[in-house]
């Protein structure tokens, strides 16, 4: 774990702490105010919007916490770029073939809702930008294919004996 991590599990934890303060100092207001004989009874329209108030303050709070875990990014782990999505497309209703690059490698990958499975690596393309807006990623469906055909082709003029569990043989 980093320490930027640490620090920012450790100002989510005093936020939460300082929220739940708030929520119990309102709520000890709320009991105090309905509780004295001047206050306005619960039932009355001004016991109800002090009620009101409170539950927004409280679910107000709950948002800005949530906004700032989602900021922090706490419970990610930073790759620092490692790690990068060159493409994907999907090839069923909750299957995708995507193609990551890591380091200097281009690993294509089928994604299903239960497993992740590498189907091939291929040295980095240059020249081909791996922003989701670029061509690539509108016409990734025909640059798979060339690609793949590429590597069938240079297979095909492999010896048949390096190729393993060849089934040319005679």
């Amino acid at each position: 774990m980093t320490r930027s991590y640490l620090r920012d599990v450790a100002g989510l934890v005093s936020a939460i702490i300082f929220a739940m303060h708030l929520a119990a100092a309102h709520a000890a207001d709320v009991v105090r105010a309905t509780t004295s004989t001047s206050a306005a009874a619960p039932t009355s329209p001004a016991g109800m919007l002090q009620v009101m108030v409170g539950l927004i303050l409280v679910l107000g709070v709950l948002v800005v916490i949530a906004w700032g875990v989602k900021k922090a990014g706490v419970g990610k782990q930073a790759h620092g770029g490692a790690i990068k999505i060159v493409g994907g497309i999907h090839v069923g209703n909750r299957e995708r073939i995507m193609v990551i690059e890591v380091a200097d490698e281009w690993i294509v990958v089928g994604v299903t809702p239960t497993s992740i499975t590498a189907l091939s690596t291929m040295p980095r393309q240059e020249g081909v930008a791996s922003s989701p807006a670029s061509p690539l990623a509108k016409n990734f469906s025909t640059w798979l294919q060339q690609t793949v055909d590429k590597r069938k082709a240079a297979a095909a003029t492999l010896p048949t004996s390096t190729l393993p569990n060849s089934s040319h043989d005679a």
